[in-house]
């Protein structure tokens, strides 16, 4: 990888760290990115790009953390389920061959914009409450996000989003303080697994990794002081975007 394209891939990871935190998405750039300037398989791609993301919601975890946001057995509760889907997700994504995988890529990408609109559309959290409705439910649907999470990982913030926000009526605020735990915590089995398997491009993963970390600090910051307002203007900006890019348009 040249010093530009780790340059272009540290700044794109800022701006992934930052829409991930906030809403959700930014692995559909930054997976194709570390194809397309790292020079990596997809398989390794979407490996490295876990390394990124568990830095991310690590930092970003922190930051809601010092700031109040504390409900850590609620997230780990769910991340634990996460991370049972998340070693089976893992494990079919080492099981499925390079041009088949870029394949199930490009369709997940066209399919998840349909379930990003969909969840735009709807009030997230119209009335908004202090705990998590449906608790039991929760759990088996974070069994599922983390097969999906496993495999893939893109999109998984939007999953999460009408998860805690939809369905268990939390504010975006607190769905998103919720979501870096969860995600961070379901990545950890994912993260060794691609490990254990070599599929992990360490320099690629680290240079991202270092921009999503700034963006994810920013980006929780930026959800703690605009509050739910805000974060549902980065919602709509990031699906515009998403959808531009999906029909060519850049």
């Amino acid at each position: 990888m040249t010093p530009v394209n780790a340059i272009l891939l540290f700044l794109a990871g800022i701006a992934a760290g930052f829409v991930n935190v906030s809403a959700g998405g930014g692995s559909f750039l930054t997976i194709p990115l570390l194809i397309i300037l790292g020079g990596l398989p997809a398989t390794a791609a979407n490996a490295s790009n876990r390394v990124a993301i568990l830095l991310q919601n690590v930092i970003a975890a922190r930051n809601f953390r010092r700031h109040g946001f504390r409900d850590i057995r609620q997230g780990i509760k769910l991340g634990l389920s996460a991370m049972v889907g998340a070693v089976i997700g893992s494990m079919i994504a080492l099981d499925v061959p390079e041009n088949v995988f870029r394949t199930i890529l490009s369709v997940i990408m066209v399919l998840a914009l349909a379930v990003i609109l969909h969840t735009n559309r709807k009030k997230c959290a119209e009335h908004i409450y202090q705990q998590l409705r449906h608790p039991v439910l929760q759990i088996f649907m974070f069994f599922f996000i983390g097969i999906y999470g496993g495999f893939i990982q893109a999109g998984t913030g939007y999953l999460v989003i009408c998860s805690l926000s939809i369905i268990g009526g939390l504010s975006l605020v607190k769905t998103n303080s919720l979501k870096t735990i969860i995600i961070a915590a379901y990545l950890v089995p994912s993260v060794l697994i691609f490990l254990l398997n070599g599929e992990i491009r360490w320099f690629p993963a680290l240079v991202l990794a270092s921009g999503t970390s700034i963006g994810g600090w920013f980006g929780s910051t930026f959800a703690i002081r605009k509050g739910d307002r805000w974060i549902k203007i980065i919602l709509v900006v990031a699906i515009l975007v998403m959808a531009a890019k999906m029909i060519g348009l850049f």
